[in-house]
């Protein structure tokens, strides 16, 4: 089921946002969780039926686990998203200008990550680009509601955040995949 958040302005809606997108930017602006990022906004972006999926999720998605492979140095799975994620944002700008983007900032922002990540320049954090105050407002409102403290810099020191893939409960996952190899054996078999 899609959640949305309406950003109001005196009094009128101006727009409204997918309530996954506000938790991703939160994510990916406070704690800078980028492997939260990913899981939310994929979760999201899921939801619509596969012809209808928004390639600039897939995008946004990309630029997340960019920045989860190059905080944790992994210098080859950064450029591999970046690269992807640029071709996205430069193919989608229009979408991610009603996004609340400044979209031409952003691609400009990612260019110059790549060229950083390429040439072995340690990681920093960023603020994506948005221009919809609005937009803004709602998420440090969001942000600060749930204790949170919006353009914060990355903790390096925190090693579950930084290596979230490998600390993280795979229960759920192992257990999804043992029942999709049993159903596929059972497929074979009645083939």
């Amino acid at each position: 089921m899609l959640n949305y958040t309406y950003i109001v302005l005196k009094g009128c809606v101006i727009t409204l946002y997918p309530q996954a997108f506000i938790e991703y930017l939160i994510h990916f602006h406070c704690e800078r969780d980028y492997f939260e990022c990913h899981e939310i906004l994929e979760e999201h972006w899921k939801e619509d039926p596969v012809p209808e999926r928004k390639k600039y999720w897939v995008g946004l998605i990309q630029i997340a686990v960019s920045f989860y492979h190059y905080r944790r140095g992994n210098r080859a799975g950064a450029l591999k998203m970046m690269k992807s994620a640029l071709n996205i944002c430069k193919e989608q700008k229009s979408e991610l200008v009603k996004l609340g983007f400044q979209a031409d900032e952003l691609i400009e922002l990612l260019v110059k990550k790549f060229y950083e990540i390429e040439n072995g320049t340690p990681y920093e954090s960023i603020n994506l680009p948005l221009t919809d105050k609005n937009l803004l407002a709602t998420c440090k409102y969001q942000a600060t509601k749930s204790g949170k403290t919006w353009g914060k810099e990355s903790d390096l020191s925190n090693k579950e955040l930084i290596h979230k893939h490998r600390l993280r409960d795979r229960s759920e996952i192992i257990t999804e995949r043992e029942k999709q190899f049993l159903l596929k054996q059972k497929n074979r078999n009645r083939n």
